[in-house]
């Protein structure tokens, strides 16, 4: 057991298209929150952890203090991968070296598109210039490995913006590209704007050659599409998620996390004072009802779907009907004796996956 994820699920703002746990202004509560962290840190046995992933949420705003207080209460591997996800606002470059000074080495910056009209669309906080801001000073402090986050398929979107988007992303040179397609979630501002009329969803077939666009020019600038939604340069490959694409178990701290350990998934409790109160009786705050347990036919199952996201290795080859399905229909191939998907399979990756489940 080597990965650990920490949800801080305290935010600003909602954005439109967001179904995260969080706790909107409720910025009074991070201190104690941070404090309750560690104790559940010290509910699971120690382990010295080789990833630690700040998500939200809004890591940033628990501040360089509180970042500094956890990391320094756990066992973490010299060379460990910390990352801390951070949205565009007010940083300033002191921010980020006091960040760097508490343990974090890796930001993921949120910064979705740079069009400011797509930003405005979509929510944000954050304008353009702040996003580019944002990274120019995270560089000035010293980081040297900064992924950025992207979406694309935003209502109003045009193909126009993801070119002039990657053409951004290449002149800063981040050391790691998270590319998602908008996924609509009931619930979320946005799902209540199109039941309403007042916004569409994207072309399927535009949302496609968005994607299209995103993978050629990526590759074109040197970037190595080593997951379906995920660019790196050469040795930048994100440690921790790939953990999970390569079915590895993990623990997850804080409210609503989930976690994969012992050979079961859980996810924490939502409600922050029940989180609270199971810790105080020292108890894990599981939501027993999330429980399950992982069964070989599950492993195996999660390892094919999975692993397959991982387009540099996918998985060992195994005859089976659906493998030779899906190779007759160009969605996979054999290469080096391992199951890869092709560029259609990549298009098509749903398709694949509902083959193994």
């Amino acid at each position: 057991m080597d990965a650990l994820y920490i949800h801080i699920p305290f935010c600003d703002k909602k954005c439109f298209y967001c179904d995260f746990w969080t706790f909107i202004n409720m910025g009074h509560e991070i201190d104690r929150y941070t404090d309750y962290i560690i104790k559940e840190s010290r509910l699971y046995p120690v382990y010295y952890y080789d990833t630690v992933y700040f998500g939200g949420g809004t890591p940033g705003l628990i501040g360089a203090d509180n970042f500094a207080k956890i990391l320094s209460a756990l066992k973490v591997k010299e060379n460990a991968e910390v990352t801390a996800e951070i949205n565009p606002l007010n940083y300033s470059t002191e921010d980020f070296r006091n960040y760097r000074k508490a343990g974090v080495n890796r930001l993921s910056i949120g910064i979705q598109s740079f069009q400011d009209h797509v930003l405005k669309t979509a929510g944000r906080n954050h304008n353009g210039t702040q996003a580019l801001e944002t990274y120019r000073k995270a560089r000035e402090a010293g980081f040297e490995n900064i992924t950025v986050d992207l979406m694309f398929g935003i209502p109003g979107q045009t193909l126009e913006d993801v070119y002039n988007d990657i053409k951004i992303i290449k002149e800063i040179s981040p050391d790691h590209i998270s590319v998602y397609s908008l996924i609509w979630e009931e619930g979320t501002l946005f799902w209540k704007q199109r039941e309403n009329g007042l916004i569409e969803e994207a072309d399927i077939d535009l949302e496609a050659r968005m994607y299209e666009t995103i993978i050629e020019e990526l590759t074109k600038d040197g970037y190595i599409h080593y997951e379906i939604s995920n660019f790196a340069k050469p040795g930048k490959k994100a440690r921790h998620n790939t953990k999970y694409w390569e079915n590895k178990e993990f623990i997850g701290l804080g409210v609503n996390s989930s976690s994969y350990y012992n050979d079961q998934r859980y996810k924490n409790l939502k409600n922050l004072y029940k989180y609270y109160k199971m810790i105080d009786n020292k108890e894990l705050p599981i939501d027993i009802s999330s429980l399950e347990n992982v069964d070989r036919a599950e492993k195996e199952k999660m390892k094919i779907i999975l692993g397959l996201r991982l387009l540099d290795t996918g998985i060992p080859y195994f005859n089976d009907s659906r493998v030779e399905k899906l190779f007759g229909n160009g969605l996979l191939k054999k290469e080096n004796n391992r199951i890869i998907l092709t560029k259609k399979g990549v298009m098509l990756a749903n398709e694949v996956f509902v083959e193994f489940i």
